[in-house]
């Protein structure tokens, strides 16, 4: 979905009437596709944790022997397709490597969402990637495969803790739309992680332009994008890759912005090259919809800020 930079007479559509919001979790059926990699033991039970540890202090991390790259694009390839601002992710260079796939299970139908390694064994995400939002009930499993590309995926944990800031029973539950989950391998080692910075929403809005996103979007890569890079793996299964989008707004403690994303991009990192390192500012997780056309309006972000008070950074 490209939803661009709204007006302040769209911004007042938010506490309309004609709109909705929509959470970016997509539920499919995917379980043949998942299953590349032999099982040798039985996922884990994921458990609600009282509290969970951080190795690092926010800061970024990139694994001696891994490259990096600025660019998500692998080296000699061409540049951008059409009015899609999207580009895929082909490159498993940090910081790409950080950002993966989420598959979850829940009464036995699988959904799909995106999440970032902020430590070598802990994944951000959204809740509803965790807790199903109707229900308040916790999916039975929930996989990481870390930097996949156009199908392919070296590696996969499974969580065995979480914490989530909201189960769906409470008013604000779209700006507590948050989760970590600890998975039973530490990934980070080898792909990476990234850190997270805390910013006052005034700053996020006064860098227009200044930010990017990765997010393992359903409707991407699309049939023209596919053919144009040689991608067979289908939609969902490659991520979408944008820089120069902008936080827009703040409304009730929710940021607004203008990403480019559809369902599968929940949890996805809106980051910002602060210092010359990758950071993560804030964190996709829904949209708002005109009832009446259907139609995106602009998309939602959850402030990045719960991270200091969940890990003690000061």
């Amino acid at each position: 979905m490209n939803n661009k930079l709204i007006s302040q007479k769209n911004s007042a559509l938010l506490i309309s009437s004609v709109v909705i919001v929509m959470s970016f979790g997509v539920w499919v059926s995917v379980e043949a596709q998942v299953q590349k990699q032999p099982e040798t033991t039985a996922a884990p039970t994921l458990k609600k944790a009282g509290r969970l540890e951080l190795q690092n202090s926010g800061k970024p991390f990139k694994p001696e022997k891994l490259e990096e790259s600025n660019k998500p694009i692998k080296k000699g390839t061409r540049g951008t397709i059409g009015r899609d601002d999207r580009l895929p992710m082909l490159s498993n260079n940090y910081p790409w490597s950080t950002v993966g796939r989420i598959v979850g299970e829940s009464n036995s139908q699988t959904y799909t969402c995106t999440g970032t390694l902020i430590d070598e064994d802990i994944v951000l995400t959204n809740a509803h990637c965790v807790v199903d939002p109707k229900t308040g009930q916790v999916a039975s499993r929930v996989a990481f495969l870390p930097n996949v590309v156009d199908g392919q995926y070296k590696d996969r944990a499974y969580a065995v803790q979480y914490l989530a800031g909201t189960h769906f029973q409470d008013k604000n539950s779209e700006a507590n739309d948050w989760a970590v989950i600890k998975i039973d391998r530490p990934l980070g080692r080898k792909y990476g992680y990234l850190g997270w910075k805390s910013l006052p929403a005034k700053t996020l809005i006064r860098n227009e332009k200044r930010f990017f996103f990765v997010g393992y979007s359903g409707d991407y890569p699309q049939a023209e994008t596919e053919k144009f890079w040689g991608l067979t793996a289908g939609q969902g299964w490659t991520a979408g890759f944008q820089a120069g989008c902008s936080i827009v707004d703040e409304q009730s403690n929710i940021l607004l912005h203008d990403c480019d994303t559809a369902g599968g991009s929940s949890g996805g990192p809106i980051i910002a090259s602060i210092d010359g390192e990758p950071y993560i500012v804030a964190l996709n997780n829904a949209e708002i919809v005109d009832r009446r056309s259907g139609k995106g309006l602009i998309n939602l972000a959850v402030n990045i800020s719960f991270l200091d008070s969940l890990f003690g950074k000061k």
